[in-house]
């Protein structure tokens, strides 16, 4: 699944320039990716764009701290609840983002969430929100867990 997102990202540069779900159901399989990730990852991006729909917004600002669940512990992991407080701490989340990270690297029942897999779900939340990484940001979400190489997406 993660590979069609990480091609989505690569091919369609916003969200509202990808084809509507049975064309773009076609295309990923003419591209050649098996038939049940083209399903895992039409549900998942079906319910990220649900989550966007359903978040507002709000006009204040927070300034507490999120206490994570001990099941979303064990889901999420602490390198991957780590990751998302500096992205936070450092400016680059809202929030809201957060929770929507949050909730879909729920969705994707790996646990714990590997960092590469974490990070892809940070680039497409901003990618489905039609926002684009600051090179900071970037940089974090492109850099592997083993050393400081750059990460090829694809």
């Amino acid at each position: 699944m993660f590979d069609i997102l990480v091609y989505l990202y690569e091919t369609y540069y916003r969200p509202d320039a990808c084809p509507d779900t049975a064309a773009l159901v076609k295309k990923l399989s003419a591209v050649g990716f098996p038939e049940d990730e083209i399903s895992e990852a039409i549900d998942w991006l079906t319910g990220l764009a649900n989550t966007n729909q359903q978040t507002q917004t709000p006009t204040w600002t927070s300034q507490g701290f999120r206490i994570y669940a001990q099941p979303e512990q064990i889901a999420l992991g602490m390198s991957a609840i780590g990751f998302i407080q500096f992205l936070e701490s450092a400016g680059l989340l809202t929030p809201i983002q957060r929770e929507i990270v949050i909730e879909r690297a729920l969705a994707v029942n790996e646990s714990p969430l590997p960092l590469d897999k974490l990070r892809i779900i940070v680039l497409m939340m901003l990618w489905s929100q039609g926002a684009e990484p600051d090179m900071l940001m970037f940089d974090e979400l492109l850099l592997s867990d083993d050393d400081s190489a750059p990460r090829l997406l694809h």
